[in-house]
């Protein structure tokens, strides 16, 4: 009985660590994008998907996440995150972004698509910079036509 709690007690430490459902800083110039396999630089588009396991995939724009979902069970998705154009490595939840597709505003991809943690804050950008805007849902339909 002893040996049990023993090992209860050092093995939870290491359970709870290892089941981490939390974003992972992106090493630009370094960490490969898991959909087009580009080196991710650009710290403006980046994103990530983060299982329910913990398991972290990283992408050199929003695009190449969108993409990637096709070949993947959204119900293991814990997190969808894109990084804020506002505020560059930023992570937000892109579940709740406000996109923005303006010509004037290049992606790594080519899909000229940007994160806004705000609708206001896209509206401000898309009146300097034009383009359309749209909601994750509407995104994801856009993409996918």
């Amino acid at each position: 009985m002893r040996t049990l709690k023993y090992f209860l007690i050092m093995a939870l430490p290491l359970f709870l660590i290892s089941c981490n459902v939390s974003p992972k800083a992106i090493n630009y110039g370094n960490d490969g994008c898991h959909f087009c396999k580009m080196t991710i630089v650009d710290k403006v588009h980046a994103a990530e998907i983060v299982t329910k396991k913990g398991k972290v995939y990283m992408f050199d724009a929003s695009e190449c996440m969108v993409h990637f979902m096709d070949e993947f069970d959204a119900n293991e998705v814990e997190l969808y995150l894109s990084n804020d154009y506002n505020e560059p490595e930023a992570l937000i939840d892109a579940t709740k972004a406000t996109f923005l597709i303006s010509k004037n505003i290049p992606s790594p991809m080519g899909a000229f698509l940007s994160a806004f943690k705000t609708k206001a804050e896209a509206e401000k950008v898309q009146a300097e910079k034009g383009g359309t805007l749209y909601t994750w849902d509407e995104l994801l339909a856009h993409l996918k036509h």
